[in-house]
């Protein structure tokens, strides 16, 4: 068993509420910039107090709508300037925001709003709207349902007119360190989601954990803004939307990740990003299309295996003078031009969800853009462990931040302690008891092992270890990142449990299809090509490729593809995709059983 603790560096004052900033901000600096929001297809500045005051708007609302102290408020939206202003209306009057992937479906939004007693929710369009409607009549605690885009925000905030300021003051003075903040239900990739009850306390440890620690260069640099386009559902996304307003951080909101996020990227012009691996995958493989559809992708290779190398040798301190030349040279003819597809001024980035992969946290910060990898889950207000620009050790997920423990338990489990760790599941104190060991470390379900200096590295989840029929387990999450890190891989699953060998299902990421089929002189879809010699010769080269990052026990024999991708409409993938083994594997059973067939 193996433990690392790192110490706290500063301590959070017991009278410390998450508004504080907001109310402090717009009383000594009003003028001051706080937001971004895209308006017109503009970037329009949001005041300190701007922002205050349409807090106050909306808490002056629920005051007067009869939302009490503790009472839950839901909120179901895509990421936007108006998600971040009713959260901390809710926590102003003394509420518990409850937030909604706005792709849920009407069974799991009836779930969430039910399970958690939720007294009224905003959505953001008549959709949602609809889907709440749906299953309204099962919901008895949910009042009002108030729409983003209509008038509804306007005339609610005109019903709390009336409303004092000293009201809202007291109501907000009232909340207290362990009062719940907010309820966000976990993925839910077995059975229901389960709601992790977040205090303020929590919330607010861990921001300033990481503030002071592993981010604390990127949250004092000069000028500093992001620009947050991942859904604020997630727990990482509202961490990364509390440090912003804490450190003065400028913040801007856009609702997507599709391609039209360059575009947002490139006009915001960020100093530093927060994304999932899948954004920078696709970054790099855009990069290296465009470079072959010119007639450059030999240039482009060899301007990737420079950063990759001039990377790996930042860290043993000796650079060559060839390296650094020929990554001086690429700087100016590829490099550049990379950068500016995310702004051309981000010097940093945070990646979460799943692993990034060591070769393309190599690649990124060989051409200029620091990756920091990080751990966490709801359960723990979301990063527990995390590199920094200073100390950044590509392929692990960092050290635990400050004031918090790491242990590796008898089984390899990563078990965790600190105040960052949620008191419980809300209405579930079954699961909340088996979440926990006896001395109160929290089990996190992942497998991991710790290096002598307290660096975390993620091998995979204790219950996606495959078991073959020669008795080894495989976990499967190292060569899937490998697979999907390949251009033409969508999505990865690894399947083999109680099999002689390991498999796997491949799905194709539609653009590269595209891409790919120019370059090979092909026609038809996925599915009409799923069996096309030349579409499986390439995606045998990723299956080499991650195959060497495995044992020959653990490499991947055979593989189908899939005709359809995985996502979150088929049910096959959460909200904060991760993929539903158990669905994927039922819904594929055919194909499976077809791999094993001989």
């Amino acid at each position: 068993m193996r433990e690392y603790t790192t110490p706290a560096v500063t301590e959070l004052p017991p009278d410390t509420r998450l508004t504080d900033t907001v109310f402090v901000r717009a009383a000594e600096e009003p003028d001051a910039v706080m937001f971004r929001r895209l308006d017109n297809g503009q970037w329009r500045d949001v005041t300190c107090a701007e922002f205050h005051r349409d807090v106050m708007g909306i808490a002056k609302a629920l005051i007067a709508k009869g939302i009490e102290h503790g009472d839950r408020v839901a909120l179901m939206s895509r990421t936007r300037y108006e998600w971040t202003v009713i959260d901390y209306a809710i926590w102003t009057v003394g509420g518990v925001s409850v937030p909604i992937f706005d792709s849920s479906s009407e069974e799991q939004v009836q779930w969430i709003l039910g399970d958690s007693g939720s007294k009224a929710v905003f959505v953001e369009n008549a959709d949602h709207a609809a889907r709440v409607r749906a299953v309204s009549e099962q919901l008895p605690d949910l009042g009002e349902i108030w729409q983003i885009e209509s008038d509804d925000l306007a005339a609610l905030t005109a019903a709390g007119s009336d409303v004092a300021d000293s009201a809202v003051e007291e109501r907000r003075a009232a909340t207290g360190l362990d009062d719940l903040a907010t309820l966000i239900y976990t993925s839910g990739t077995t059975g229901m989601p389960k709601g992790c009850e977040l205090t303020q306390r929590n919330l607010a440890f861990d921001v300033m954990s990481v503030n002071s620690g592993p981010m604390h260069e990127v949250f004092t640099l000069e000028g500093r803004s992001t620009l947050l386009f991942l859904p604020l559902a997630h727990s990482l996304a509202r961490i990364i939307q509390i440090g912003c307003v804490e450190t003065k951080t400028v913040m801007g909101h856009f609702p997507s990740t599709g391609p039209e996020l360059l575009e947002a990227l490139a006009s915001f012009q960020p100093l530093f990003l927060l994304a999932v691996p899948r954004v920078f995958e696709k970054v790099y493989n855009k990069a290296e299309q465009k470079a072959v559809s010119e007639g450059k992708g030999a240039i482009f290779q060899k301007a990737a295996e420079t950063a990759i190398a001039y990377s790996r040798a930042l860290d043993t301190g000796k650079v060559g003078f060839g390296l650094r030349l020929r990554h001086f040279l690429f700087s100016k003819l590829v490099y550049r031009k990379i950068l500016a597809a995310v702004g051309g001024r981000a010097k940093y980035a945070v990646s979460g969800g799943s692993a990034l992969g060591e070769r393309l946290g190599h690649f990124f910060r060989g051409i200029g853009l620091t990756i920091m990898e990080g751990y966490g889950l709801t359960e723990t207000s979301a990063p527990t462990t995390a590199n920094s620009p200073a100390d950044n050790r590509i392929g692990t997920v960092g050290r635990p931040i400050p004031g918090t423990s790491v242990r590796i338990a008898e089984d390899g489990e990563v078990l965790t302690k600190g105040d960052n760790v949620m008191r419980g599941y809300w209405n579930n104190p079954e699961a909340t008891k088996e979440a926990f060991t006896e001395d109160g470390w929290y089990r996190t379900g992942d497998l991991g092992a710790l290096d002598d200096d307290g660096f975390l590295r993620i091998t995979g989840r204790k219950k996606e270890i495959i078991v073959t029929a020669g008795g080894k387990n495989v976990a499967p999450a190292v060569i899937e990142d490998r697979i999907r890190g390949h251009a033409i891989v969508s999505q990865c699953m690894v399947v083999g449990d109680n099999r002689k060998f390991v498999s796997a299902l491949i799905t194709i990421d539609p653009e590269a299809f595209e891409f790919w089929k120019k370059q090979h002189g092909k026609t038809g879809t996925i599915a009409e090509l799923v069996d096309d010699p030349d579409l499986r010769a390439t995606v045998q080269k990723a299956v080499d490729d991650g195959n060497r990052a495995v044992s020959r026990a653990e490499s991947v024999r055979k593989f189908a593809i899939l005709p359809v991708d995985f996502t979150e409409a088929g049910g096959q993938m959460t909200a904060s995709l991760k993929l539903k083994r158990h669905v994927i594997a039922k819904q594929f059973s055919a194909e499976i059983d077809a791999l094993y067939a001989d």
